[in-house]
């Protein structure tokens, strides 16, 4: 539909929330509140400013909108990198989520650089109604005290006191752990992630749990960086270790490693058994497919964006929200040379509904 334009002294100007309220014969303030608070506008009343509107090419003016309201109507949304497989879903999920409830997204990147994460939060807390925060490099006390300057909603990282979206890696390591030790590997290694890494401490402090309980030994080797390069440069050290299975951080790191195992005449799973996590689209194409842990971040993304907005300018919220991870196994891990090894069954192993909402208040 061509939009209506109104001739001022020769030229054309876009139709205002003046001629809006006119058209739809309403006050102009109702106009203003089906743009900015639709659900304080009787359903056949915002119906028809809609319609007027679209008839009319109306577009809000944001800028002025923020004026009057104070909301920007825009969420920053900072990621430690943006290269990573394992955000693309995320993000998509949340812009598009955002979408939905009329508000406009920033993506930007931390490099993983703890310094540059907070000068983005910032710098963004001035032109934002909030920012989601995933994957923090930054110390808890940090996070803390940004979250007074502007509401945040942690994603991937699990903070008393402040509202966070997690997926339960914990799980997800103890499901590899089990499923290794299924296949009778006793001599596992974890490629442990970045410092700082909430995510990393968990899978480390559940994985050694897991392997006490399944009697493997357990050796870690990191930190390292989350990427295909930090997976390749540990093969020989696996190598040397010994072990005869491997969970690594995330399935980056795992295909990087399955590279580097292979230019030192490793084969996988054959001699070495290698597990990822983040179930990466990448993990489905490598050669041999890659066993994963499959966590649910656009799952991660959509819920983020409703916490955020569903508690307005009440910053100290402590609700969690935690989704549940589930073990892919596909044909990077095999039987290992114990006495109790034997194939574990292939295709999924889930112990619980992919997203599982538990609020908890702190």
């Amino acid at each position: 539909m061509t939009a209506t334009t109104f001739p001022v002294k020769g030229f054309f100007v876009p139709a205002t929330i003046r001629d809006v309220a006119r058209e739809s014969g309403v006050h102009i303030s109702t106009v203003s509140r089906t743009f900015s608070a639709p659900h304080l506008v009787n359903p056949e009343t915002r119906s028809r400013v809609l319609a007027c509107a679209e008839h009319l090419g109306y577009r809000p003016n944001r800028a002025a909108r923020a004026l009057i309201t104070g909301r920007t109507h825009n969420i920053g949304l900072i990621v430690a990198d943006i290269a990573n497989p394992f955000f693309p879903p995320l993000i998509k999920a949340a812009e598009s989520q955002a979408r939905q409830r009329d508000y406009h997204i920033f993506v930007t990147d931390t490099n993983e650089d703890a310094s540059v994460e907070e000068g983005l939060v910032r710098a963004l807390a001035k032109q934002v109604d909030g920012v989601l925060l995933c994957s923090p490099r930054m110390s808890n006390s940090l996070i803390e005290q940004l979250s007074r300057e502007v509401p945040l909603v942690v994603v991937n990282r699990q903070l008393t006191g402040l509202p966070t979206v997690v997926m339960d890696v914990a799980q997800g390591a103890r499901l590899a752990i089990d499923h290794l030790s299924r296949l009778g590997h006793r001599q596992i290694a974890l490629v442990a992630g970045p410092r700082g890494s909430w995510t990393s401490r968990e899978i480390r402090r559940s994985a050694m749990s897991a392997a006490r309980a399944n009697d493997a030994d357990l050796a870690v080797i990191g930190p390292n960086q989350p990427t295909e390069d930090g997976g390749m440069a540990v093969a020989e050290q696996i190598v040397r270790a010994g072990v005869t299975a491997v969970l690594a951080y995330n399935d980056l790191m795992a295909i990087g490693l399955i590279e580097g195992l292979s230019i030192l005449g490793r084969n996988v799973p054959e001699d070495i058994s290698v597990v990822g996590i983040d179930d990466i689209a990448l993990s489905r194409l490598t050669r041999p497919k890659l066993t994963t842990v499959a966590t649910p971040t656009a799952a991660a993304g959509r819920a983020a964006v409703d916490m955020l907005l569903a508690h307005g300018d009440d910053r100290r919220t402590t609700a969690q929200i935690t989704l549940q991870t589930e073990l892919v196994i596909r044909d990077s891990t095999g039987p290992g040379p114990g006495p109790h090894s034997h194939a574990d069954p292939g295709g999924v192993v889930a112990t619980a509904p992919e997203e599982v909402a538990s609020y908890a208040k702190e």
